[in-house]
């Protein structure tokens, strides 16, 4: 058997793998729980269309259930407390460009969605979007 001769060398160099595997898993879970930061969790069956904007972690949710519950982002509200709490979340700093993504099921009358973008309206908001499914049929 050879043995190796015992160097006195030091070893200068830094390895980077663990670092950079910790770092790739940090934001693959960053990814992966973002978007379920960002809603509510009331169940809405959302509509179809054939285009979507895409969601930004800037966005302000306001989310109206079939029972007629309300959420702004993941806090519920009542319905009288609703411009309140929109105007607080919309003066943010930073959140002076942010568009509101109203998210309502299926089943919820338009007058409500309509009084919830009117509030958001009337709240600051410059843009306003209806969150829907995307709908893959004519394509």
């Amino acid at each position: 058997m050879a043995r190796r001769p015992v160097s006195n060398e030091l070893i200068t160099k830094t390895n980077v793998t663990p670092l950079i595997d910790v770092a790739l898993v940090l934001v693959i879970i960053l990814l992966v729980t973002a978007p379920m930061m960002s809603a509510a969790d009331l169940p809405v069956d959302l509509p179809s269309a054939h285009t979507r904007e895409a969601e930004d972690e800037r966005n302000v949710s306001i989310t109206l259930g079939a029972g007629g519950e309300i959420a702004v982002d993941e806090r519920r509200v009542e319905r009288s407390t609703l411009h309140a709490a929109l105007v607080e979340r919309l003066t943010r700093p930073g959140q002076s460009g942010s568009l509101v993504v109203v998210r309502a099921d299926r089943g919820t009358p338009f007058q409500q969605v309509r009084d919830a973008m009117d509030e958001a309206r009337r709240a600051g908001a410059k843009r306003i979007a209806i969150a829907t499914r995307q709908s893959m049929e004519g394509r």
